[in-house]
């Protein structure tokens, strides 16, 4: 199944949450002055450049409140968007379009701004061998959105969480005895298709890790001089991840010393929400 998909099976208890958390017993603002229900419309519109994605989720919020809610739009999640573009168009009755604003924005343009903060490094490694990863740095809750953002921006994702994939860190290494032991202990522990990946912070961590038959080898946050001596120490032996203080300005600089990968947790702690509005909401007769 991919995060798409699972992004729709766990869409409505997330939402449903959002919106219990913004109307504990009613919406008062817009309860004061719409007595009656009237059915409107409301245009989503770009306020800057960038990725947009969520339109699913943005829909959905509405759909939740109100059946007969519907949205209409002609792009796709992953598309590139411009600042001044209409969006598309939802319609529901005016306290629906009221309620369900600001929490389907909420969403909207947190994905919408990790979809493009991941775009502008995945073009940096355009033509490039190595591959954009997210990490678990995410939002509680909310993994699911912020995971599919990635990958509507051209991301990788990463383990998606525990149960997907060893990776020894510090502290398990230093349970297990030594990065050795750890692998031994996992390999008898898991499936044969289960990839083990070790945290390395040493080239003497590195050599280990090689040896005793990691699949990945991570190389955390190590200078550019120390990478490419742990590269040269892997000799394809492994896959390489290059984690920890991972810029826009160091992309290139990380990919010409040939990690396969480049983990940044930035990409959905740190991306900006995207400037999105609904405005000119207005009444259907």
């Amino acid at each position: 199944m991919n995060s798409g998909s699972a992004m729709i099976l766990n869409m409505d208890p997330a939402i449903l949450n959002a919106l219990r958390e913004d109307v504990t017993s009613e919406d008062v603002s817009t309860n004061a002055i719409m007595r009656e229900p009237k059915l409107g419309k409301a245009e989503l519109i770009c306020k800057q450049d960038g990725v947009i994605c969520g339109l699913d989720v943005f829909a959905r919020v509405f759909e939740l409140l109100e059946r007969d809610a519907h949205f209409e739009t002609t792009y796709r999640d992953g598309d590139r968007v411009k600042k001044g573009e209409l969006i598309g168009v939802i319609y529901a009755d005016i306290r629906t379009l009221l309620t369900g604003e600001r929490t389907a924005l909420n969403f909207l343009q947190r994905m919408s701004g990790i979809a493009t903060n991941t775009r502008k490094m995945v073009d940096i490694l355009e033509g490039k061998h190595t591959k954009l990863l997210d990490t678990r740095k995410t939002t509680p809750g909310l993994r699911i959105f912020e995971k599919y953002a990635v990958r509507c921006g051209g991301g990788t994702n990463h383990r998606y969480n525990l149960s997907d994939c060893v990776m020894m860190k510090d502290n398990h290494i230093g349970a297990a005895g030594s990065i050795t032991k750890a692998v031994q202990m996992a390999r008898d522990y898991v499936s044969f298709v289960t990839k083990i990946e070790v945290e390395c912070e040493t080239l003497e961590m590195v050599r280990e890790a090689a040896e005793c038959g990691a699949d990945v080898i991570m190389l955390d946050n190590m200078d550019n001089e120390t990478m490419r001596q742990a590269v040269a120490i892997v000799a394809g032996r492994a896959e390489t991840e290059c984690s920890g203080n991972v810029t826009a300005e160091r992309l290139l600089e990380i990919a010409e010393i040939g990690v396969d990968y480049v983990s940044s947790g930035a990409l959905t702690y740190a991306s900006p929400a995207m400037d999105i509005s609904l405005k000119n909401l207005t009444p259907i007769e």
